[in-house]
């Protein structure tokens, strides 16, 4: 609250705008942390009826959808993006900005999470994410294995190695107090090793099953530099094209927000000054 009206007033010094100059008023309705998509929602509806300006709701999921949109190399339609963030796990078909089909999601932990609560359990800091493809870099893959849950259809698991991980754990350090602090880059890499495994053969199976041959991730977790890696290996291995976002579009960030706003824009796809936020929400 303290924050949003000075943010917003650089933001337009910074794009030499004046507020009357405005199309729209975009913000992000749905799913996140209520208190701060309360003060979003309600700071834009504000601006929107004193600016007399349309209102646009976004939907976070999507947004993080069309951040490969943002750059001038983009997908053509349809096409699959592995949406992976902290807390959620999707693969999503588009068929055009303003249509998409959610056609494969976790069945509980996301893949963001598997990797926070593998580096709690490790001791490391939260978020543990960037520190586990850190310490990634610099250790074996396969040295250590960990089960791939064999769930079926395009669904997701994660629960299944978080227990693995914790149990695995437990019985190394019970004879070697010292085995993380030995053996971390090579445990941390096993752990991502895995978890990108289970990611991209589910994508495989999507991109062969749809037959749709562009390919895009998306999400805090597509910033992982061995998921990056490891899925274009997998699109070039099968003449398929891949796509991106630049790290600084993958992480939240207001730039997906606006490319979604700017495609509702154009459909007149507005909102009405009553909608308000919610922390969950169906597409």
């Amino acid at each position: 609250m303290q924050n949003i009206v000075p943010v917003v007033e650089v933001a337009l010094q910074q794009a030499t705008v004046v507020k009357a100059e405005l199309d729209a008023i975009a913000f992000t309705q749905a799913p996140g942390l209520i208190g701060a998509l309360l003060v979003g929602s309600g700071f834009a509806r504000s601006l929107a009826m004193a600016l007399n300006k349309p209102l646009i709701a976004v939907h976070h999921m999507q947004a993080h959808v069309l951040a490969n949109l943002i750059v001038e190399e983009k997908p053509s339609f349809p096409f699959l993006c592995l949406t992976v963030s902290g807390g959620h796990t999707q693969i999503v078909k588009v068929d055009s900005p303003v249509k998409m089909e959610v056609i494969g999601e976790t069945l509980d932990d996301a893949a963001g999470e598997a990797f926070d609560k593998s580096a709690k359990l490790l001791g490391l800091p939260y978020p543990g994410g960037p520190l586990v493809d850190k310490y990634a870099q610099q250790g074996d893959p396969v040295r250590f294995r960990f089960a791939e849950p064999q769930i079926e259809g395009l669904n997701f698991s994660f629960s299944g190695l978080k227990t693995s991980v914790l149990y695995f754990l437990q019985k190394e350090t019970k004879n070697d107090p010292s085995f993380i602090e030995k053996n971390l880059a090579d445990i941390c890499a096993s752990i991502q090793n895995r978890i990108i495994s289970i990611l991209l053969n589910k994508l495989k199976k999507a991109a062969l099953k749809t037959g749709i041959t562009q390919l895009c991730i998306a999400g805090g977790v597509s910033a992982n530099s061995g998921l990056r890696k490891a899925f274009k290996e997998l699109c070039d291995k099968n003449n398929w094209k891949a796509f991106i976002p630049p790290f600084e579009y993958c992480t939240d960030n207001a730039a997906m927000i606006a490319i979604t706003a700017y495609y509702k824009y154009k459909e007149g796809l507005f909102t009405d000054l009553s909608e308000s936020a919610s922390a969950r929400s169906a597409w």
